[in-house]
């Protein structure tokens, strides 16, 4: 597997050459990298508009992936998101999209950005923040009452708490219809170079994107849209175009170098070393289950820790791991979530191992999760509501106001109320269930 990128940039830095561009560093700092950190230089190639050592790097991720066509991104997912988005409305002469309601904030940026509509696929059973089950009865009832069919079908797989969407039986209801479907895997990178792949590429999905730096080894902000389906794939410009809407004109060349290395990685030992790294998420999930932990492993590299089922908020669970010098991906009142990789050591599943067994997690009386609230209103369009003139207002307050910006914490970033819903009762006490103090709501005018 060749490394075109990091090869020029090697080569570059080892060249002794006077630096009379961008950046400013020169190739020399305090960090120690800056000798890698170039910008689109003669032979360097331009993301956007890739032809050269670019493009060849992600022709190899494309191979590796299993895909159409792989185009990389520096900005994360959140970048691929907004960009898959325009393709399929540049494609559909609808300007809705029927998505599930656990969405990422990046999702209603993109909505008030490229100005379209929503339509919220909301979990059948009680609402939940972080995860909405889709099954394909009910997305098939939904694109049945769709009058007319919406651009895309977006999903979110794996969520937050590591649950996977049937994506192969959703993808058969969407193309029944002719609509594409767009999966956010941020989450799931690896998820094709398992045994037998969960990637939603290898499902039926026709736009996906991944976020590379989560679950790879590759620096924060290296992200991939993979294109799967021959309508997406007919012109790579377009793709390249989209991403450029929403992407610096100055991408990181030590993230580019980051993806360009990952394709060796991908390409050898990776298959093995996700073999491994699942394994032993696997042992700490029955370890943690037989000290009486609710642990749950519905991704492989993701171990969920139901506390409230304990009695324990998952935020004081947290602050008992970071006292034991482990630091987990996310804790709310009723969940610690911890994300692992091959590169985790086998001292890191230990301190798990150590942390919760100092705790009993029967010792104490049940939480009960009261999280629950019905679809708010929509009485703004988002864009309408997201660049309106907003105030920020305790929550307590805002019963019956109009939601701005959505307010959310990264992570998760998935909001509870959408930019131009109203804020009902049962959505406050979502807010304050999470924590969440204060609200944006859009001006009331006054006389």
């Amino acid at each position: 597997m060749e490394t075109p990128v990091f090869d020029f940039v090697k080569a570059y830095a080892a060249s002794g050459i006077s630096r009379l561009h961008m950046p400013g560093h020169k190739g020399c700092g305090p960090l120690g990298c800056e000798q890698w950190d170039i910008t689109e230089i003669k032979g360097a190639d331009s993301l956007y508009e890739a032809d050269g050592i670019l493009k060849k790097s992600e022709e190899n991720a494309a191979y590796l992936f299993g895909s159409r066509q792989t185009f990389f991104g520096t900005e994360g997912s959140s970048q691929c998101i907004k960009a898959m988005l325009a393709l399929a409305l540049q494609h559909s002469h609808s300007h809705t999209i029927l998505a599930a309601r656990n969405v990422h904030k990046a999702f209603i940026h993109a909505a008030a950005l490229l100005d379209f509509d929503v339509t919220w696929l909301w979990p059948e059973e009680s609402y939940q923040l972080l995860h909405c089950a889709v099954t394909a009865q009910a997305l098939e009832r939904a694109l049945r009452q769709a009058d007319p069919l919406p651009a895309a079908v977006y999903l979110t797989s794996p969520d937050y708490l590591g649950h996977i969407q049937p994506i192969r039986d959703l993808a058969a209801v969407c193309h029944h219809f002719d609509v594409p479907l767009l999966v956010d895997n941020a989450h799931g990178a690896y998820l094709h170079f398992l045994p037998e792949s969960l990637h939603p590429l290898d499902a039926g999905a026709d736009l996906c994107c991944d976020s590379a730096h989560k679950t790879l080894p590759v620096l924060t902000g290296g992200a991939y849209l993979h294109v799967a389906s021959a309508q997406f794939a007919a012109n790579a410009d377009n793709t390249r175009q989209a991403l450029g809407l929403f992407g610096s004109t100055s991408p990181s060349y030590l993230i580019l170098q980051s993806l360009d290395l990952c394709n060796v990685y991908l390409d050898g030992p990776c298959r093995a070393l996700l073999a491994q790294a699942i394994e032993q998420v696997r042992y700490l999930a029955a370890d943690l289950c037989a000290l009486g932990w609710d642990a749950r492993q519905a991704e492989p590299l993701k171990l969920t820790i139901n506390t409230s089922v304990s009695g324990f908020r998952g935020t004081e669970v947290a602050e008992h791991l970071r006292s034991g010098l482990v630091e987990c991906e996310y804790s709310d009142p009723d969940y610690v979530v911890m994300m692992f990789s091959p590169q985790n050591s086998v001292h890191d599943y230990d301190r798990v191992r150590k942390a919760f067994s100092s705790t009993h997690p029967l010792s104490r009386q049940c939480t009960k999760n009261s999280c629950a609230m019905s679809p708010p209103k929509q009485v703004m369009r988002i864009r309408e509501a997201l660049f309106s003139p907003w105030e920020e207002i305790p929550v307590a307050q805002a019963v019956g106001r109009i939601c701005a910006a959505p307010t959310v914490s990264c992570p998760p970033a998935v909001p509870i109320v959408v930019s131009g819903e109203v804020i009902q009762k049962d959505a406050v006490d979502v807010f304050s269930y999470y924590g969440r103090k204060t609200v944006c709501v859009v001006q009331e005018k006054r006389l």
